[in-house]
């Protein structure tokens, strides 16, 4: 996760996350990429049922109705050992988690041990009563999924009138005071759809957004030949940099993000070491602290069945479930190969994720993507956009 108008807009300082020690457990929200211990920010995909059918679902969600693997009083001796272990955030996804109907009950139970709980909705589902309740249990945060206007959206998510819903949704929640965000997957369907996310930044009050890179997984996997080439993606992070300057120099400082292509750190330093040195030197601090791609180390994923992985997007590599085992135990054991290098995979990249200057504050990129087009999960990350003299291989 790179911080777009964090770094590009002088909205954080080194000494801003230096202020709280960088643990984990002290950092407020936005300066959790800059946490020095890495506790894991968990993503637990509390269900594979959806009311919707997106193209690039990596979940490949099932019809709504339903029972999940998992049930209300497990799910809560998990979050009991997730608090206990010191993970920060819980991030209750799907599927659809609002067709959960002990998500709300999930959330409050989180809360109340210390844990900050937010959620990952298509917002279709979100009433006024809904969100309501989703204050009074003490959600952080709502973040809703929209990939363009509403014809394109429609589109992606296989349902008509679903963007109208999202929006609403969206909107009951900002109007409970709760904090709530746009995500944007990027590619070459909706790349041009970028702008009127701006807008609608503006338009509906919405004070972040997060856009995230295609990642070859699930549904998203019959995707790869719809994402952007490295010539696009260049241009994508510029026009992505732009629109969040014009908004900060009108007085809107909204909270932009790229997720899930850890080459934007990079190259966002190098744009500012043009335009503004001294500001491109703190940036690179923060960069460091950052240190890139975290998955299986600063991020984690429980499936609806329990079952542990590095990431969402990479399922088929099983660590473990907590319907067996607790997740503290199985994110901490060195005796899972794959989960012990990832906590520092630089003596494992190859490639140019090898050689690159960039290794330390890029944390070698996104390990599913390499492994989805060269069959190795330590070949270098296909979708990395810099040069090999930006990346300084000798």
């Amino acid at each position: 996760m790179i911080g777009i108008s964090k770094l590009y807009c002088d909205q954080v300082e080194p000494s801003d996350a230096l202020r709280y020690g960088r643990d984990s457990g002290t950092l407020p929200s936005h300066l959790l990429q800059f946490s020095a211990d890495k506790k894991p920010v968990v993503v637990w995909n509390m269900t594979q049922r959806c009311n919707l059918k997106c193209v690039h679902c990596y979940a490949h969600a099932l019809e709504e109705e339903g029972q999940d693997p998992i049930s209300t009083d497990q799910a809560k001796v998990m979050i009991d050992d997730l608090a206990k272990f010191g993970a920060p955030v819980m991030l209750f996804s799907g599927g659809e988690p609002m067709v959960r109907k002990d998500m709300p009950e999930l959330a409050k139970y989180a809360t109340t041990k210390g844990m900050r709980a937010v959620i990952s909705t298509n917002g279709t589902l979100i009433t006024r009563e809904k969100a309501k309740i989703l204050k009074e249990v003490g959600l952080s945060y709502v973040g809703v999924s929209l990939d363009g206007g509403e014809d394109i959206h429609d589109a992606f998510r296989g349902v008509k009138g679903s963007y109208k819903k999202a929006l609403e949704g969206l909107d009951y929640c900002r109007e409970e005071g709760i904090k709530v965000g746009l995500r944007f997957t990027i590619n070459k369907r909706n790349a041009a759809e970028v702008p009127k996310i701006f807008t609608l930044m503006k338009e509906r009050e919405i004070p972040r957004v997060c856009f995230y890179h295609l990642v070859y997984s699930g549904r998203g996997s019959e995707l790869i030949k719809e994402d952007l080439s490295h010539t696009e993606t260049r241009a994508m992070v510029d026009l992505l940099m732009d629109e969040t300057r014009a908004l900060y120099d009108a007085g809107y400082e909204k909270e932009v993000l790229t997720v899930d292509n850890h080459a934007d750190g990079p190259y966002l330093w190098m744009r500012l070491l043009k335009e503004n040195p001294k500001r491109a030197a703190e940036v690179f601090e923060l960069l460091k602290f950052n240190e890139g791609n975290s998955s299986g180390r600063g991020f984690g994923c429980i499936s609806w069945d329990g079952k542990v992985s590095a990431d969402q997007f990479w399922r088929h590599h099983v660590f473990g479930n907590v319907l067996d085992r607790p997740f503290s135990e199985i994110w901490t054991d060195p005796n899972i190969e794959l989960l012990h290098k990832l906590k520092d995979k630089r003596p494992h990249v190859k490639g140019r994720c090898a050689k690159c200057r960039f290794l330390s504050i890029c944390g070698g990129n996104f390990r599913a993507r390499a492994e989805a087009i060269y069959d190795d999960v330590w070949a270098e990350d296909p979708a990395c956009y810099l040069t090999d003299e930006e990346i300084a291989i000798r």
